[in-house]
């Protein structure tokens, strides 16, 4: 499963777009960064080549900026071409970026966090033999109450995650009837997926899924249950779905709409 928002098909017409270029960089992949001044603000897309691409793509990225896609023989001119042509789509994906909030990039204490699906505030508590932390139910031990608190609040929730995400798909397993193909189960630090399974029967969650409500957090868990079934999303796979998680299309709006408020 991945997050952010995709196009991926043939340019075909031109239309303007405001644009300032950024000249190629020289240490990277990229073959050129434009800044776009849109309606709802600025945002940048980064164009970078791929030597196995058939086509031009446009890809939404969830801190807010874009990276577009070039095939083997296309040009940076043809893809700037697309990108002014898919205007619109990338304003309405800017406009829902902007309004529907970020990810913080520090935390305090009084500051939020989202946790179980609610936004629960970050505490520190002082007593005379220790500093802790707390959000919600989980808890950390800290060695001073001052400074950032997001790579702890983030290593307090992978623990936790670690802990909690293994038994919540042994419990799922059971009535889904997947019991005996979970060999394992692995908690990782995924940037594009939310889960995985493979045909070994290795299912791999993103510990972020603590942070989501309980019933999308299940959902992943059954989406990756029903892989062991089907290792495709072919319309048996969904089939499988539908039955072990008959709400599952709401889990995957919530996803779309909110999935990127996580750490």
């Amino acid at each position: 499963m991945r997050d952010g928002d995709q196009l991926d098909f043939f340019r075909t017409l031109w239309s303007p777009v405001v644009r300032m270029f950024r000249p190629e960089k020289s240490t990277s992949d990229a073959v050129a960064v434009d800044e776009l001044a849109l309606p709802p603000g600025t945002t940048s897309v980064t164009y970078q080549r791929h030597p196995r691409a058939k086509r031009y793509r446009l890809a939404f990225r969830r801190d807010g900026t874009a990276r577009c896609t070039i095939p083997r023989r296309g040009t940076l001119a043809e893809a700037r071409r697309f990108v002014a042509e898919n205007e619109a789509w990338l304003v309405e994906r800017l406009q829902r970026h902007l309004t529907s909030g970020v990810r913080p990039k520090e935390l305090r204490p009084g500051g939020t966090v989202w946790l179980g699906g609610n936004e629960l505030v970050v505490e520190v508590v002082t007593t005379d033999a220790q500093v802790k932390l707390r959000v919600g139910w989980v808890e950390a031990t800290l060695s001073q109450a001052e400074g950032d608190l997001l790579p702890a609040v983030e290593l307090a929730l992978r623990k936790f995650a670690a802990k909690t995400l293994p038994a919540r798909v042994a419990e799922l397993a059971v009535p889904a009837g997947h019991t005996a193909g979970v060999r394992r189960v692995s908690v990782r630090n995924q940037r594009t997926r939310w889960g995985s399974c493979s045909r070994r029967g290795v299912i791999s969650l993103n510990w972020r899924l603590v942070q989501t409500p309980d019933f999308v957090r299940d959902y992943v868990i059954l989406h990756e249950l029903a892989h062991l079934k089907h290792m495709n999303h072919s319309p048996s796979f969904w089939a499988e779905v539908a039955r072990i998680c008959p709400d599952y299309e709401t889990a995957e709006q919530w996803l779309k709409r909110s999935g990127k408020l996580v750490l």
